[in-house]
């Protein structure tokens, strides 16, 4: 394994919101040294199909990419994704495989008919005040990595929980149908161990990389290309061109492009404390988290 290999680094803000379209979808690359990341497609309004178009046919060779989503749903604190269903998936690839076949005739890489199924509908916490009574309630079930996460002063959510601004349950779910078509094609750490060439997706927490930048978990967002640039400058990556604002799901992309870029050859990221390999075939692990 060698984390320093890579030679591009994109970052891929991710949508779970009803339609084909998605202003919430924006994406960032960035190549090896200073030069400052740009967006891939700039003024695109992208598609879901359309970024996995892009990863499988004109993703750059040796490419750390991140997408800001949760790659699974809760299993170590109850032994399963969903205790007391007989049919409940046994790893993560299951789980993203067993999403893509409930939805197949969803368009969009939309999840409605897996959230609208009689017994995995029970596990969820519903828009509208619908819990279902194996949600368990609070703020929902949290993998290993969000608790890791919760420890550095961020605030994850449960991808149980599907309402309020800051869910991110939907993105999650709906990434989970691209993951399952990358399959034999693009790695996804660390469900698949990390190789020694190609291209690795891994998971993301786009607060994780405006913190390093400088910023605090509170005030992660960076909507003026101002403060995207005074971020930038703490990651050592040249400045963006431009002022005034900017959106934030625009900024999240090309900030984490930069960080990722600056911390990939740090060894100790690809093996955190809490990650063990039940952990990794399961849950995996959100790039970052300590």
């Amino acid at each position: 394994m060698r984390p320093g290999r890579f030679r591009h680094f994109a970052a891929i803000d991710w949508s779970g919101a009803v339609g084909e379209r998605q202003r919430g979808i924006a994406v960032a690359l960035c190549g090896e040294g200073r030069d400052a990341p740009a967006l891939v497609r700039p003024g695109h309004r992208w598609s879901r199909h359309e970024v996995l178009d892009w990863l499988l046919d004109e993703l750059p060779h040796d490419t750390l990419v991140g997408f800001d989503m949760g790659i699974s749903l809760a299993h170590a604190d109850a032994g399963a994704f969903f205790p007391q269903w007989a049919e409940t998936p046994a790893n993560a690839r299951a789980l993203w495989a067993l999403i893509d076949q409930l939805c197949c005739a969803d368009p969009h890489l939309t999840v409605s008919s897996f959230l609208d199924h009689s017994e995995v509908s029970r596990y969820f916490r519903h828009p509208g005040g619908r819990e279902g009574a194996r949600f368990g309630g609070g703020r929902g079930r949290l993998r290993a990595t969000e608790l890791a996460q919760q420890a550095m002063g961020c605030k994850p959510c449960s991808n149980f929980n599907l309402v309020g601004a800051a869910q991110v349950g939907k993105s999650s779910l709906t990434g989970m149908r691209l993951l399952n078509r990358l399959s034999g094609r693009i790695p996804v750490w660390p469900v698949d161990p990390l190789s020694g060439s190609g291209s690795t997706v891994v998971e993301i927490y786009t607060t994780i990389a405006a913190i390093a930048g400088g910023r605090r978990a509170a005030k992660s967002k960076m909507r003026d290309y101002a403060e995207l640039n005074a971020a930038l400058i703490n990651l050592g990556s040249a400045q963006i061109p431009g002022e005034g604002p900017i959106a934030d799901h625009a900024s999240d992309a090309l900030i984490t492009a930069a960080w990722l870029r600056m911390v990939a050859p740090d060894a100790a990221l690809w093996n955190p404390a809490g990650l063990t390999c039940e952990i990794a075939r399961t849950e995996g692990w959100t790039f970052g988290a300590r």
